[in-house]
């Protein structure tokens, strides 16, 4: 058998999963050939194959692409990589495969093979081909289109606006569902969707929470701003000028992200929240890193009942470069190129970026928001505290609300009710718990979005 690429480990076949649910039915379906469900298993230097029996009389035909990499499977899993792929490279991984072809792909199985010719080819076509021309007065008259569209769809928010500012706030409670979705759907065919989400969620927040009006009035403040800031955009500073961009919604291409500003450094994962809006889910990984002292968000998102990729293990460290977006502090970021586990566990970094303690994390959340007024939260660890059934507390005994979602009897459980330091996300209405790392030996993890740091088998994201 011939050694498994060093790039290739555990670690990262789980990373390719698209869920953890795909990641447990993978587990269970890696047993060596002989004594589980595979057979005909093989691979040379770049391609993995092997058969898979399932439920029916055929087998599932399964490969692998190490150069893509790039995965095959006959079954009819919606999920990709589907639990077959990832069961058959965790075998190769473990080098447990009963066939080997060595660097002979001659020798490979012939439908592999012949897929991985067929990609072959097809990367050699586009790499022949010679690139377009820019049309760069075609880009210019489609950037004024669409800058139209978006005035237009400023336009009518703020019209919209004005009629609940007559009516009054009070009367939005009464609105139907149907009036917020319709000024939504407008805001999408303008092109600002990010506007369009944050008026579905408050016609959800309306009719849900019980200080509704003080949430609604925040909001409405924020899409007022954003609208007068959209109206002098040009006038706007960059870092400005690129949060009023990403709180509309409009998106920045990822290559245009990695070919700009980017930090080398090992990046400790200080936990990941999942929040589930029916037609889009988000996952947000905060990240921090040991040399730069920068704390940055991945945001990741599945539509259309789409999986989102498992998150990094709260209180692992990883090495890579992150590619930054514009805009002010805390920064979005996305890896630049796959990361590599530097260590499996770390306890909560102790930063002044990142609070320690309420007082400093309100200012940190005030300076946010005078950097950006579309902040909604910032990254903090708080030093020596505890957590109770609705709040928690820091060392001077200052409180803050739990916000809902959380299950505070899990984070107490962790602790054992003794001070702790907790890793979370401030927000206007309270204090969102996602890490603890408890100064005890026998730190227990925690399950979903609530994670213990300092084990290495601490949980990943929440729902």
């Amino acid at each position: 058998m011939a050694a498994p690429d060093h790039e290739w480990t555990l670690e990262r076949v789980e990373r390719a999963a698209p869920d953890a649910s795909s990641w447990a039915a993978a587990r269970r379906l890696t047993l060596p050939p002989g004594s589980g469900p595979w057979s005909a298993t093989g691979a040379t230097d770049t391609l993995v194959w092997g058969q898979c029996q399932g439920s029916g009389r055929t087998p599932y035909q399964v490969s692998v692409d190490l150069t893509g990499p790039a995965y095959r499977c006959s079954c009819p899993s919606r999920k990709f990589p589907c639990k077959h792929a990832l069961a058959l490279l965790s075998l190769w991984v473990r080098g447990l495969l009963e066939g080997d072809a060595g660097p002979d792909a001659a020798a490979a199985d012939p439908a592999a093979r012949a897929w991985a010719e067929q990609r072959a080819r097809a990367a050699a076509v586009r790499d022949a081909a010679p690139a377009k021309p820019v049309d760069t007065e075609a880009q210019a008259k489609r950037l004024a289109a669409r800058l139209a569209l978006m005035d237009d769809g400023v336009e009518d928010l703020a019209a919209w606006l004005l009629d609940l500012a007559r009516a009054g706030t009070a009367d939005a409670r009464s609105r139907p569902t149907s009036w917020w979705e319709q000024t939504a759907a407008r805001l999408v065919d303008a092109q600002l969707g990010g506007l369009a989400e944050r008026v579905r969620d408050a016609g959800s927040e309306v009719l849900r929470r019980p200080d509704w009006p003080d949430a609604l009035l925040d909001e409405v403040g924020r899409w007022w701003t954003a609208v007068h800031a959209w109206r002098r955009r040009a006038e706007l500073p960059g870092e400005l000028a690129a949060d009023l961009r990403a709180y509309v919604g409009w998106a920045l291409p990822s290559a245009e992200v990695r070919a700009g500003e980017a930090i080398e450094d090992e990046w400790v994962v200080l936990g990941a929240h999942r929040t589930d809006r029916g037609r889009v889910q988000e996952q947000r990984t905060w990240l921090h890193g040991r040399r730069c002292g920068e704390t940055v968000r991945l945001l990741e998102f599945a539509a259309g009942g789409g999986a989102l990729p498992t998150a990094g293990l709260a209180g692992s460290v990883l090495g890579a470069p992150v590619a930054l977006y514009p805009g002010s502090s805390p920064r979005r970021a996305l890896f630049a190129a796959e990361p590599v586990l530097v260590e499996p566990a770390a306890p909560l970094p102790v930063d002044p970026g990142l609070g320690t303690d309420l007082d400093g994390a309100r200012r940190l959340l005030a300076a946010a928001w005078r950097r950006n007024p579309w902040c909604e939260r910032v990254p903090v660890v708080l030093e020596d505290a505890r957590v109770g059934a609705s709040a928690v507390q820091d060392a001077a005994g200052r409180t803050v609300p739990l916000l809902d979602g959380e299950d505070p009897w899990v984070l107490a459980a962790a602790t054992g009710g003794r001070p702790a330091r907790v890793f979370g996300e401030l927000e206007a209405g309270g204090f969102r718990a996602l890490a603890v790392s408890p100064d005890l030996p026998d730190a227990t993890d925690l399950p979903g979005a609530t994670d213990t740091v300092g084990s290495p088998s601490a949980a990943g994201a929440g729902a």
